[in-house]
Formats: structure tokens, C-alpha cells, sequence
């Protein structure tokens, strides 16, 4: 009986042909591969995010957040934001096509995703322009003094010691965008720590994390002169935290 995903997988893909290629891809699934690297895309509220370079998957959790900030925002004029620790992109591009005047920067550590971003900005914006992408470890990426309304971001945050993830996530999606150090805490901290220098005045740091991080990043977050609102995901699990700044 063939399971969900492969039923997906055949659809999807194949249009219901169950080609000789369907069945090398049914092995792979078998094997644990993720299918949205298999499909080579998934979607993310109104994008459909290309997975070329094999960047982090993007996650329910993620889009769940990144609509209700989108829902935050009442005005198009031109709004500059930076979605830190990019990866495939799709928290910028979801941006960028809910609103045609944002101003979009994209950090990614591993320069073997810019070309995934790109595209997907380009496939899902319509545009070649409104957005720029910088390589390194976070804020060192960008040139100073860039300043921005709101910036973004879904970090390396996983803790090793938790041991959350799942054997497929550790054979197949890229270490280096999934843990986060000691506690899970290490990045987190410089971001929240060093955000304030990117950020115009009463500018937001919207921030993915794990719910035993929320005491830690509410206390770093204070110190460092954000006043913290920490929110639930669709599944009741404490996910991610909204810094404003004061």
C-alpha cells in the first residue's frame, strides 16, 4: 500500500504516471529522504519555495509565524526588512510578495544558497530588484549602518542535548542550520544581543526558538533593551518571541 507521501510524490510529480523515474524516487523516499527535497520545492503561504541547494526545509511552525507578523503590519509604504540566517529564503520572499514596496535583505551564512534565494525571490516576486543578499556570520554580513524596520529570523536554535530530531533531519537537512550551541542558545544570544544596531527606532526582532529557550532569550532580550512578547505556534508549543524595541 503506498503511504501518503509516495501518493503525494505521484501526483505531484508524475501527474499519476507511475514512470521508472516514480519508482526511483518512491526508493528514495523509502530510504527517509525528505519529499520536499524529492519535489525539489514546498510551499510556504503564497510562495512556492525552490529547494535547489538543499537548504533548510522550511517548517508549518515557521509559515504559522511568519503569517501573524505579516497580519501585524497595516501599511505597503517602503518598509526595510532582513531575514537573518536565511536559508532557501522564504521568510523574505513570503514578505516580498505580500507586500510590492518592502525592501528585502537576506543574510545566509553558506554562499551555496544564494543562488537558491534568488531564484525564489525571482520566481515568486517578479522582480530582479527590491532585494539584496550578504554572506557571513550574521550582522557581520551587512555593511553598516544599515538600519531596518523588522528584522526576521529562524536561527539555529536546535539543542543537542534534547535530541529532538529526527533520523531523517540529521541524514539529509544541513547541520549548520539546524543546532544552535550550547542550550540551543549561542546564536540566539548574538542575535538579540547585537540586533539593536540594525534596528531603526521601535524596530522588532521576530525570533523562531525552542519553548525551553524562552525564559533565557525573555532575560537577554530585556538586557538588551527589547521588550519581549513570547507566542505559541498552532500546536500550543511555546515557538517564537516578538523583541521590540524600546
Amino acid at each position: 500500500m503506498q503511504s501518503l507521501e509516495e501518493r503525494w510524490l505521484l501526483e505531484e510529480k508524475y501527474q499519476g504516471e507511475k514512470t521508472p523515474e516514480f519508482f526511483i524516487d518512491s526508493k528514495r523516499l523509502q530510504d527517509g529522504e525528505p519529499l520536499a527535497y524529492i519535489l525539489n520545492s514546498v510551499p510556504f503561504l503564497k510562495t512556492n519555495i525552490l529547494l535547489t541547494s538543499r537548504p533548510l526545509i522550511p517548517r508549518p511552525e515557521t509559515e504559522y509565524w511568519v503569517e501573524k507578523f505579516i497580519a501585524t503590519l497595516e501599511t505597503n509604504s517602503p518598509t526595510t526588512f532582513l531575514d537573518l540566517c536565511a536559508g532557501s529564503g522564504c521568510i523574505g520572499v513570503a514578505i516580498g510578495v505580500e507586500f510590492n514596496k518592502a525592501l528585502v535583505d537576506f543574510v545566509e551564512i553558506d554562499p551555496a544558497h544564494n543562488s537558491t534565494i534568488r531564484e525564489n525571490w525571482i520566481r515568486n516576486c517578479s522582480t530582479d530588484e527590491r532585494f539584496k543578499i550578504y554572506n557571513g556570520d550574521l550582522f557581520t554580513a551587512i555593511p553598516t549602518p544599515n538600519r531596518y524596520d523588522y528584522i526576521l529570523a529562524n536561527p539555529p536554535y536546535v539543542d543537542k542535548s534534547l535530541d529532538r530530531v529526527s533520523m531523517g533531519v540529521k541524514a539529509y537537512e544541513p547541520e549548520l542550520a539546524l543546532y544552535g550551541g550550547a542550550g540551543g542558545l549561542e546564536i540566539i544570544s548574538k542575535i538579540v544581543t547585537e540586533a539593536k544596531s540594525f534596528l531603526k527606532p521601535k524596530g522588532e526582532l521576530w525570533l523562531e526558538h525552542e519553548p525551553e529557550q524562552a525564559p533565557s532569550l525573555f532575560t537577554l532580550g530585556s538586557k538588551a533593551g527589547f521588550v519581549v512578547h513570547t507566542h505559541i505556534d498552532q500546536y500550543g508549543i511555546t515557538r517564537f518571541s516578538q523583541l521590540v524595541l524600546q
